[in-house]
């Protein structure tokens, strides 16, 4: 379960205060995988990243009563001036994990080769998502926050990093933000759309998809 208390968040453009979480009160079922659609620019990924801690409110709080990752398709998560292999380590002492154990996994899931021990500023986009992507599958969370990330890589790593995904989510919730309905229909068993700051549950799925692509028409 997650809970909205009075969320609001803010971003001054131009001069100007563009609000994209405005006053929300919500609480978001155990037990469900969601999907997250909205155009672009409505603030998906912004709320990703306020449920996972990495971006703070205006005002209102957010509370769970299980373990949340951070949002795995996002590349800012982790420290740019630190290698892969010291991300990882700092990571599994945050989450009181085994570190020798995560390290292994992630190496070999990544692909990085050498740049596992190189700084994450030297890293292209894609590698960041499948170091942050392969830490976070490393890790047992009771509900994990993706942003597109299943699209990074050749066809051999997208079918691997589905088949794990896939994996945990036997045991594990999501909430996914993806431009792939076909993809959101593989993972998710109900929707959430955002819109001019405020969301809207669906417990069916195909209704959410089909509100999302009538806003979008």
């Amino acid at each position: 379960m997650i809970h909205f208390e009075h969320l609001t968040k803010s971003f001054r453009i131009r001069g100007e205060r563009k609000l994209v979480i405005d006053d929300l009160n919500m609480t978001l079922p155990s037990g469900r995988s969601l999907a997250l659609l909205g155009r672009n620019g409505a603030g998906k990924s912004t709320l990703l990243q306020l449920i996972a801690g990495t971006l703070r409110p205006d005002r209102g709080r957010i509370w769970s009563d299980g373990s949340i990752s951070w949002p795995v398709g996002f590349g800012g998560s982790f420290h740019r001036e630190l290698t892969g292999a010291q991300n990882v380590r700092f990571i599994a002492r945050i989450y009181g994990v085994d570190t020798d154990s995560l390290l292994e996994f992630v190496e070999d899931f990544t692909e990085l080769g050498k740049y596992f021990h190189m700084p994450v500023r030297s890293y292209s986009s894609g590698m960041r998502s499948r170091l942050t992507f392969g830490t976070s599958m490393g890790i047992h969370f009771d509900t994990y926050l993706v942003d597109e990330v299943t699209a990074v890589g050749d066809a051999s790593f997208k079918r691997k990093s589905k088949a794990v995904f896939r994996e945990r989510m036997k045991t594990s919730n999501a909430i996914m933000v993806s431009h792939s309905m076909n993809q959101l229909r593989q993972f998710c068993d109900a929707g959430l759309v955002l819109e001019h700051g405020r969301i809207s549950y669906f417990e069916n799925l195909e209704q959410a998809i089909e509100l999302h692509e009538r806003m979008l028409a």
